[in-house]
């Protein structure tokens, strides 16, 4: 499942998600017993185009996290939103996946789309993330990276190109993820 940027309100999307999701039986949330959107092979989309947007954003605290700083390391970047349905769903399973990896070079990039952050630190501790979480108050990184769709994420790998992008929600604990996070850490690229 995922959400279309641009359009109709926050609320109107709720709405629009759990209608859908009624109607054509796709479970949403993991904590709650329910599915989320699996991962299968064919959701890993290779990116193709040459260059890697640039990455420069706060996180909560202030500090300034640059993708470049992550040279050496995969990196999982998604773009979320609280009013996300979709978005807070995959979000347990990314923490997952990052304890999967914990101690290796792999770090997720949880990349905030445009709300103040009082309500992302409140879901942020609320939710128990560990993740690093980072500010997009304008949109303008999002507008780079060609996000349309929120979850929208892309794995990068140590070489600092993004190799694959994700539209919508995924379970990110399934063993195909895992297998292709894995693959990304041993390849080396």
């Amino acid at each position: 499942m995922r959400v279309r940027l641009g359009g109709a309100g926050a609320a109107g999307y709720g709405a629009a998600l759990a209608l859908i999701a009624f109607l054509s039986g796709i479970g949403i949330g993991d904590r709650t017993g329910v599915r989320t959107a699996q991962a299968d092979s064919a959701r890993f989309v290779p990116w193709t185009r040459a260059e890697t947007p640039s990455l420069s954003l706060k996180d909560l605290n202030g500090a300034v996290h640059q993708l470049a700083d992550y040279r050496g390391r995969v990196v999982l970047v998604n773009f979320w939103a609280t009013w996300c349905e979709p978005c807070r769903d995959e979000m347990p399973s990314m923490q997952r996946l990052k304890e999967t990896f914990a101690g290796q070079t792999f770090e997720v990039l949880a990349v905030n789309y445009g709300e103040n952050p009082p309500r992302v630190r409140e879901f942020v501790e609320r939710e128990r993330l560990r993740l690093v979480v980072l500010l997009d108050p304008g949109q303008e990184t999002a507008k780079a990276w060609r996000v349309r769709v929120l979850p929208g994420s892309y794995l990068i790998g140590r070489d600092g190109r993004v190799r694959y992008s994700v539209i919508g929600e995924l379970d990110w604990a399934t063993e195909t993820a895992v297998s292709v996070v894995r693959g990304l850490l041993t390849t080396g690229r």
